[in-house]
């Protein structure tokens, strides 16, 4: 019995860690947040596991509480297209706040992660109740919008030099008072993000590196020495 209660402790705990994570919750108050803990399921899964594939129903708002998730497309040819990474409080499965729907991408497990999973009655009850989710959310469209949007810009318009320099501005400028930065994801995976390959992607930032303007420091540890010439690229 002590044991049970112990469990329910801990699972209690995980689930408040996990809602005050997210920023579309975590502005509430203690009681409001409480009565979303309620409806939390917590559940874990294995480096390379798939959450949701594309064509499941979209019925749920994924968080993630620990670990790391990518959200990909698959072309019909089967090229992988990387949509995004997503770290400790950001979520998947928005489209479910709002209508009944099915999944476009694909969510894979990068490392073991544990997710917090919301189920859209309780998300459309709480988005009634607390006009300021809905808010907070629609500020997440449109910052994922506009990221979306620059990103098709620079398939379109920008060389893979110059999308890869642009790529290491935008993270460098997310650093406090740091030219370095941790490349968020595998060569492989940025390859896919970029739209290019991975031995275009080792390629190019050794030519970065020859010109003076990056300095790679360990396999995915990068240093910029010139911002203003990158952003010249």
């Amino acid at each position: 019995m002590k044991m049970h209660q112990q469990c329910a402790h801990h699972s209690n705990e995980a689930h408040q860690s996990c809602v005050s994570l997210v920023p579309i919750f975590n502005h509430l108050e203690d009681e409001q947040m409480n009565e979303i803990m309620e409806t939390v399921q917590s559940v874990s899964f294995k480096k390379g596991e798939v959450i949701y594939h594309a064509g499941d129903d979209s019925d749920s708002l994924y968080i993630v509480h620990r670990g790391k998730i990518r959200i990909y497309r698959l072309s019909e040819s089967g090229k992988e297209q990387l949509v995004r990474i997503l770290n400790p409080g950001e979520f998947t499965g928005e489209y479910a706040l709002f209508s009944e729907s099915t999944h476009e991408s694909y969510a894979e497990a990068m490392v073991d992660t544990n997710v917090c999973m919301v189920k859209q009655a309780d998300l459309q009850q709480f988005l009634s109740k607390y006009p300021t989710i809905s808010f907070k959310i629609l500020t997440e469209f449109s910052k994922r919008l506009e990221q979306s949007e620059t990103q098709t810009t620079r398939f379109a318009t920008e060389k893979a030099e110059t999308r890869i320099a642009l790529f290491i501005a935008d993270y460098v400028d997310n650093e406090e008072d740091s030219n370095e930065f941790t490349l968020p994801m595998s060569k492989k995976d940025l390859a896919s993000y970029l739209g290019t390959t991975p031995e275009t992607i080792s390629r190019k930032l050794a030519d970065l590196e020859k010109q003076g303007l990056i300095k790679q420091k360990t396999n995915k540890r990068i240093e910029v020495l010139d911002m203003d010439g990158l952003l010249l690229v």
